[in-house]
C-alpha cells in the first residue's frame, strides 16, 4: 500500500532516498546547472518535504518550496530505481498539485534538465503529461542552456 506523508528529509530512514536523488542529479548534468538540494536544505525555511512509503518502506520523495509570488517550486521528486515503473512519480506529482491547489497557490513551477540531457527525458514527459507547460526562468533562476523551466496553473477543480 502506497502512503505519502510529510516527513523530515534528514531522518535516518529517508536519507537513502534523498541521497539517491542527489547522486542522480550529480551525474545527470554539469555541476554549475545542478540545483538539487541536500537533506539539510530540504529541511530549511520555506521548504516542505513528503516521503512516499510502500508497505512502510520509503520508496520516494517530493518537496515544495514556497515562492514570494504565490506559487511553489516542485523540488526533489524522486522514486528509488527498484520502485520505478509503477506510476509512483505521477502519484507524488498529483499529490503535490492537489495539496497546492487546496492551499490556494496559483501555480506550481519547476526546473529540470533540458532536452539535450537524456537523464531527464522521463521526467519531462511526465510533467508534460500532467499539463505542465514550458516557460521562462522561474523565480530565483536565470536562463541556463542545461535547464528547462515548466509551470502548471492551479485553477480550482469544479
Amino acid at each position: 500500500m502506497i502512503n505519502i506523508c510529510e516527513a523530515d528529509p534528514t531522518s535516518d530512514a529517508l536519507r537513502p532516498v534523498v541521497q539517491a536523488h542527489f547522486a542522480h542529479s550529480e551525474i545527470a548534468g554539469p555541476a554549475e546547472s545542478n540545483h538539487t538540494m541536500n537533506a539539510e536544505a530540504l529541511a530549511g525555511p520555506g521548504m516542505r518535504f513528503w516521503a512516499m512509503y510502500d508497505d512502510g518502506q520509503p520508496v520516494g520523495c517530493g518537496a515544495l518550496k514556497t515562492l514570494p509570488d504565490g506559487t511553489a517550486e516542485v523540488k526533489s521528486v524522486h522514486v528509488l530505481s527498484q520502485a520505478r515503473g509503477r506510476g509512483l512519480a505521477r502519484a507524488m506529482m498529483e499529490y503535490l498539485a492537489d495539496l497546492a491547489r487546496a492551499e490556494g497557490l496559483s501555480a506550481l513551477v519547476l526546473e529540470t534538465g533540458a532536452a539535450h540531457l537524456p537523464e531527464y527525458d522521463a521526467a519531462r514527459k511526465l510533467y508534460e503529461a500532467l499539463g505542465y507547460s514550458y516557460c521562462g526562468p522561474i523565480f530565483g533562476y536565470e536562463t541556463d542552456p542545461n535547464s528547462a523551466f515548466m509551470r502548471l496553473g492551479l485553477e480550482p477543480r469544479p
